[in-house]
Parts: C-alpha cells; structure tokens; sequence
C-alpha cells in the first residue's frame, strides 16, 4: 500500500494506537515495549501484511533526528544534578573511554571475521558503540527497578550522555570509509570540536533558556512547552551549525533546566515525558517500516556473532576499563556492562552510510538492526533477573493510589506567613526567589481570597503565604529566602 495524503493520518493513528495497547499488554509476558513498536512497523511494511511502501533513509533519518531530540531532553530534564552528581566521572568515563573501547573491540572483531575492510569494520563497531537512550530510559522506567547505590543514575547518565560519543565516531570512520587517502589521525580535530563546542553550547543555551522562560510573559500556560520546543531545537541546530555536537548540547541544556526553577516547570516536564513517549513510538514504527525482514535473515548468523560478542565481551570490556580508576564493588560493574542496551539509536546511525550510498552499507544496516533486536530482547528481558542474581536491587514497594497521592505533596511541616511592605519578595516572581526545593507556596491569601500560586505569580504586599514543607528547617530557609522581612 501507497501511503498518501489522504490515508497517512488514518493509517499513522491506527498503527500508533495498536503500537500503545501492545505496549499496555506487552511486559506481562516480559516482551519489552520497543520489539512491539518495531515488529508492529515491520508487520505494517512492505514485507509485511500492511503493505506499506516505505524505503526513504533521510526521511527515517530526520524522524530518528527529531526522535532522539525530544528523548534526550526529556531524559535530561528528569536527571537530578544530585542523584548524578556522585556518580558524574563514572558516567563520563562510561559515555565516552566506554564507548571508544567498545567501539574498536567491534570493529576489530567485525574485521577478523568479515570482509569488511577496517574502516568498515570500525564504523560499524561506533555505530553499535553507545547504549540507548530510548531503551535504557524506556526498560528502567516502565520496568520500575529500584536499584542500590547510585546505579540507576549512573546508567541513565551513561546512556543519556554517551550518544555523542558514538555519533562523532560514526561521522569520522564514515569520513575515513569514504576518503580512504585519510589519516585515522585526522578525526582527532573532529572530535575535539564536536565535544568542546557541544559542551559549552549546552551550558550556554541552558542559561538563555532559563531567562527567556522566565521572563518572557505568555498569556496561556500551554505556551511554555511550545516555548521549550522551540528552545530544544535552536540549541540543536544552531550547536550543529556551528561545528558542535548537537545531541551532546540539547542533553547538558536539559540537564540544566530541570535543575532549576523554571515557571510552569511541572507543565513542561509532565509534556516532554508524554512527547518522549509518542517520540519513541514514531521512530521504532519507522525504522520497522524501513526494515525488509527478507534481507535480515541471511546476515542472521554473522548478527548473532556481532551481538553475542558485543554483549559478552565488548561492552564488558568497556565498562572494566573505564572504571578501573574508581571504587566500585565487582557485580556492580557486571550489572553495568549487562544493561548496555542497542535499540533505535544505532539504527538512526546506520542510515548516515546508507545515505552517503557506502558500498555495503545495506549490510550494515541490517546487521545493526539485528544487534538492536537481540541486545533489547536478551538484555533487556533479564534485567530484573541479572539484578537479583547480582543483589543489586532493592526490595519492591507496593504503592497504594492514597501513598500515589501523597507522594505528589510529601510535605510534613506548615506555616503561614504576611508579606510586610518593604519585603524582598514584593514585586517579585516566585521563580525569581531562589525558593528552597523542599518547601513550596501551596496557596497565596489576597484580599480575602484564595489564590493558586505558580512560578509566575508576583507577591504583593500584605499576601499571606501558606508555606508547606518537608521539615521545620524548610521553614527557616524559607524565612531567609523571603529577606526576613516577614510579620
């Protein structure tokens, strides 16, 4: 079936509402919910029983782009600068010594037992190099795992964080592949530039962004999120048009936003999880249109090899090395090297070749797609099975809808406090106050009415503030925050 304009939206709908009550029903037969949406495109495809033509790798590649940049920053916007902290030179060392490893103990495998010149073999190996963010961000939260000492964190910033890596690895072997003239010496630049301009832009941007939200007057609330997009997408491509690394710059961007105090900031957040989530289902509905399953099956046994190598031996090999320098107990470090998730990420990369019409680049990407399958259906499976076998999970809590409830307002402590005339905070916007992350303004009294605060709203004179938090210290900050200049 040729998809036109006038069933694309009716055929677009049908394949994403099948791909959600999947998803719904999937993990109670523990299938994770990426295979679903992939087998779901493939099924729809020209192979499969929809029919639907589709065999256009820059379209796949734009939706892969625009994908992982609403997954990345939605990631980056729920990473708590103090969860990550502790753990921030593990993770860098993971997402970039980590991939760079994995990425030539691949490469010289795929040489050794293929055809593949070196080159070749190397920009597949960087292609498969990074976990993904789609899967990891996807298993670890729909799956709930509650993990011991800072793991989860520590993985969620490796594969949140590593794409860069992978993506300037991808674009410098591509280069080599297609120049053969090259010096391998010649990506070093390449590299410094990507990571140096995508590092500063990211910081950069995540401050402007912060101002302009803040400042900025919008008469609707809904208005904020549409905002952000526009933000995420400048940072992206104006970080690339530059020379820097786009996906690396929207990341920290995010990452620092979410750490801050930001109007409508709990709109925004809760619109980028649900857009993260239709994000994930539109590019692994994509890439399965974009697969032939007749054209997997003969590199089925070369796949297999490259996966279980990969799973096995590459990526543990990774993680080893590059943590050797820290403390870390043994089955932490197994646990590590065993949620080294390949999903859509890699398949995104492996149109760069196909694209830049690389002699056996349909091999690669069929091969890449086959290493994604397997890694998410044996890894991503057994990872609440590995993490009881290595004792590095935590005992699950059974919530009730009232500890649900609760755990949306988990303040103990109360007071109400008069704003005076000459308070600091007259005039001002509550995001402007610095307010401390453990209390909160529940509601404002004005003129003998009742008001529902958020970031926005500016305190007046002689409102009274009903303040909740955590502890009694809260309030005492809270004190201090507001000048002490309070009745």
């Amino acid at each position: 079936m040729n998809l036109t304009i006038e069933n694309i939206l009716l055929v677009g709908s049908l394949l994403l509402f099948a791909s959600i009550i999947a998803g719904k029903t999937s993990y109670k037969f523990g299938v994770p919910t990426l295979i679903l949406f992939l087998s779901i495109g493939m099924l729809a495809g020209s192979e499969g029983v929809g029919g639907i033509m589709f065999d256009d790798p820059k379209i796949a590649q734009f939706i892969g782009i625009v994908s992982l940049n609403f997954i990345l920053f939605s990631g980056g916007l729920d990473t708590n600068w103090k969860s990550i902290k502790p753990v921030l030179k593990e993770g860098i060392a993971l997402s970039t010594l980590g991939v760079f490893l994995t990425a030539i103990s691949i490469g010289s495998f795929v040489y050794f037992i293929t055809d593949f010149t070196i080159y070749e073999s190397m920009l597949l190996g960087s292609i498969v190099s990074s976990t993904d963010a789609a899967a990891v961000f996807s298993v670890l939260r729909s799956k709930n795992l509650a993990l011991k000492t800072n793991l989860r964190p520590t993985l969620e910033l490796e594969s949140g964080s590593n794409d860069p890596m992978a993506y300037v690895l991808t674009l410098a072997f591509l280069m080599l592949v297609i120049n053969q003239d090259q010096s391998i010496y010649s990506i070093i630049p390449l590299f410094l530039q990507q990571m140096t301009i995508g590092c500063l832009a990211g910081f950069l941007f995540g401050k402007l962004s912060k101002l302009i939200i803040n400042k900025i007057k919008l008469d609707f609330e809904g208005l904020y999120p549409v905002l952000t997009i526009a933000l995420m997408f400048i940072t992206f491509s104006a970080t690339d048009f530059i020379g820097g690394n786009g996906f690396l710059a929207i990341y920290i961007c995010a990452v620092f936003l979410g750490n801050q105090d930001l109007i409508h900031k709990k709109t925004i957040i809760k619109m980028y999880d649900g857009l993260a989530w239709l994000m994930q289902i539109v590019l692994f509905l994509t890439l399965g249109l974009l697969v032939f399953p007749s054209q997997i099956i003969p590199i089925a046994g070369i796949g297999l090899l490259i996966s279980l190598f990969l799973i096995i031996i590459a990526r543990p090999v990774g993680v080893f090395i590059s943590l050797m320098f820290f403390k870390m107990k043994l089955r932490r470090r197994f646990y590590i090297s065993w949620v080294g998730l390949r999903g859509a990420v890699p398949i995104v990369f492996a149109t760069y070749p196909l694209i830049a019409g690389v002699e056996k680049a349909n091999m690669i990407f069929n091969i890449v797609f086959f290493i994604s399958v397997t890694s998410i259906l044996i890894q991503g499976t057994t990872l609440s099975v590995f993490a009881k076998w290595l004792n590095v999970g935590l005992p699950e809590k059974i919530q009730t809808e009232r500890d649900k409830f609760l755990s949306d307002f988990p303040k103990t402590a109360m007071k109400e406090l008069e704003i005076t005339s000459n308070c600091y905070a007259v005039n001002k916007k509550i995001v402007d106050l610095g307010f401390p992350k453990n209390a909160i303004i529940a509601l404002i009294k004005r003129n003998n009415k009742y008001l529902t605060p958020n970031g926005s709203t500016v305190i007046e004179p002689h409102d009274v503030l009903v303040i909740l938090s955590e502890n009694q210290e809260g309030l005492e900050l809270v004190n201090n925050c507001l000048n002490k200049a309070i009745a």
